[in-house]
């Protein structure tokens, strides 16, 4: 009976000093150590939740891919961040050290890495704000691509145009860093999900003797042809605006379209009008040339200089 009572007391020590037993037993650095391990093991557990439960409901509120990765990226960047500051305090038992240490570094950041420091801001601007996001087709610094990857360093795009004219992939990566979102303009195709569709246009110079009317409803047509989905989603008819030029009338399709297939689409409309023009003798397309034309004139028009004399009635 006294040794149970020995080892009950000895047990109720451990469990209301643990910090004395481990220090008996275990060297006071090692202590720091596992007790780093083990707020390290707890931050990955409540990381892993964290994710699973996060992309499960945005998978259930069905967003878009882009939208999921992004808000995963945050969710990593941020526990990372969080579980080195939560490790360091655990090793020096000691928050008033990391806050010194913390304070420390971050004028140290201030001075030698102004930069990179202004780019984690402009990164924490864009997770929050998010003016683009992963997958939008956006210009920074005269620079046109799609966003790959959004880090807090800098921002990876595909590459539109560059090696090609138009806009399509030339399947080059652009690193831009994240510092200069506060110094230059951003344009993006698609800011919303409501704005996604841009408004574009496919211009065709029309022959003088073609029928006007049934140009523009080719032209139209065409871009319905194309564009029905888009059509039904905007409820925005395609349109047709003219002028003149030197050897026709100028008439400009305009319609909406997605900025990535763009190139796509404005190239399956020309197509349209191409083959609708050919099998129609009322309708021509207008280029730079040269005409002569004769027209029978009647004599008595001529001047007095130019008509023919009858020289029987001037002898007599």
């Amino acid at each position: 009976m006294n040794n149970f009572q020995r080892v009950l007391e000895n047990t109720l020590k451990i469990i209301k000093n643990p910090s004395g037993w481990l220090a008996a037993y275990i060297p006071e650095a090692a202590i720091g150590l596992v007790a780093a391990l083990f707020t390290l093991l707890v931050i990955v557990i409540a990381y892993k939740i964290t994710i699973r439960i996060t992309l499960r409901a945005m998978r259930r509120q069905h967003r878009t891919v882009a939208q999921t990765k992004q808000v995963a990226n945050l969710l990593k960047y941020t526990f990372g961040l969080g579980g080195l500051i939560f490790v360091l305090a655990s090793m020096s038992a000691s928050l008033v050290a990391i806050g010194l240490t913390a304070g420390f570094i971050t004028m140290i950041l201030g001075w030698s890495l102004q930069r990179p420091v202004t780019g984690v801001a402009a990164w924490l601007m864009v997770m929050i704000k998010r003016p683009f996001v992963i997958g939008d087709r956006i210009i920074i610094q005269g620079v046109r691509g799609d966003v790959l990857d959004i880090s807090p360093t800098h921002i990876l795009l595909g590459e539109v145009g560059g090696t090609i004219g138009g806009e399509e992939s030339s399947n080059r990566g652009i690193l831009i860093p994240n510092a200069i979102l506060f110094d230059q303009m951003v344009i993006n195709y698609a800011a919303t999900e409501e704005t996604k569709y841009m408004l574009t246009e496919t211009n065709v110079r029309v022959s003088y003797n073609s029928d006007y009317k049934l140009a523009i409803e080719t032209l139209i047509n065409a871009a319905k042809t194309v564009t029905p989905d888009i059509i039904a989603e905007t409820g925005r008819e395609p349109i047709v605006r003219s002028e003149f030029f030197d050897s026709g009338v100028m008439m400009r399709l305009r319609y909406q379209t997605l900025a990535t297939e763009r190139e796509h689409m404005a190239s399956e409309i020309v197509g349209q009008i191409v083959e609708a023009f050919a099998g129609n003798d009322k309708l021509g397309f207008a280029y730079p040339h040269s005409a002569v034309e004769f027209t029978a004139v009647d004599k008595s028009s001529l001047p007095p200089m130019f008509k023919q004399v009858d020289l029987k009635e001037q002898v007599g």
